[in-house]
């Protein structure tokens, strides 16, 4: 069962709901797009009344009282994203993995093949057979302690953050069959 999400980031805010729908303006919600901050879903949420909201925003979503967030209305379409929020969600993403560079580095540090002809390294976009042995074999002799590290231990490295980042908008789009970051 995939976890609950607590917090969402604000891609963006439409205080009076979306423009292609035909709903008379009376009768229209605001509209939050937000990016889940642990399982990276894309969200679609009601904020209470008179609250204003601005991008970048964290936001409580979990289960209890929230203070800012009405409800969920559930997982967001990618199609449906605004131009705002095509254009943000690099960017919170990137913050996001900035902030909890732990949970991606041990990504490195822990991944195991997927079949036993691919490694679930070999998913991450510029990465061959080649660095994925050399990261096998560089994490045996000691796992990875920082980004930095893993890039000076890997000859010619893509950055290793801009990988992760590169995949999760992929998975976010709905272009992946196999997701490693993003929850169902």
């Amino acid at each position: 069962m995939m976890q609950k999400e607590e917090y969402a980031i604000v891609l963006d805010y439409l205080p009076h709901g979306y423009a292609f729908d035909n709903t008379p303006s009376y009768r229209k919600t605001a509209i939050v797009q937000a990016l889940g901050k642990t399982t990276l879903v894309l969200l679609e949420a009601v904020p209470k009344k008179d609250i204003t909201l601005n991008i970048h925003d964290e936001v409580y979503i979990g289960e209890g009282k929230r203070d800012k967030i009405h409800h969920v209305n559930g997982k967001l379409d990618p199609n449906k994203l605004t131009a705002t929020a095509k254009a943000e969600l690099e960017l919170v993403v990137k913050e996001i993995v900035m902030s909890n560079p732990q949970r991606y580095l041990d990504f490195y540090n822990k991944a195991q093949p997927l079949t036993t002809r691919m490694h679930v390294l070999e998913l991450l976009p510029g990465l061959g057979k080649k660095h994925m042995w050399e990261i096998v074999e560089e994490r045996r002799i000691e796992p990875f302690k920082s980004f930095d590290d893993l890039k000076a231990r890997v000859k010619l490295m893509p950055d290793p953050v801009k990988i992760i980042i590169k995949r999760i908008l992929s998975e976010l789009q709905g272009d992946e069959k196999y997701l490693i970051f993003v929850g169902r």
